[in-house]
């Protein structure tokens, strides 16, 4: 049984920890989220920093890796050209540790 939790913690952990390699498809019904980019840090859900490598990705904190196909990712998005057709709308911030969640509500967008 022991073994059984260990097993089933450690598959979790390794799937939010690459949670957040993401492709940006080209039409929303490609998406599994569709995602909007504010004007303003305060008006976000999420604050977002690019990545420059996948491996630089840690859980789902808003470091975002974006992936050159969309089998390579685990989140695909769509970027919506209005803030009402968005599931999250996100801000993108200059600094790794500037990222977070501003509203935890909508975290499970990205699991």
């Amino acid at each position: 049984m022991k073994v059984f939790l260990i097993l089933t913690f450690l598959l979790i952990s390794s799937v939010f920890v690459n949670a957040q390699n993401v492709f940006s498809t080209q039409y929303s019904h490609q998406a599994t989220t569709k995602v909007f980019v504010v004007d303003h840090e305060h008006q976000a859900d999420l604050l977002v920093y690019k990545v420059a490598y996948s491996h630089q990705v840690k859980g789902n904190k808003g470091l975002w890796f974006f992936t050159e196909y969309a089998h390579q990712a685990d989140k695909k998005v769509f970027f919506t050209e209005y803030a009402h057709q968005a599931d999250l709308k996100i801000y993108f911030v200059k600094y790794h540790h500037q990222s977070k969640w501003k509203d935890q509500s909508k975290i499970h967008l990205l699991l």
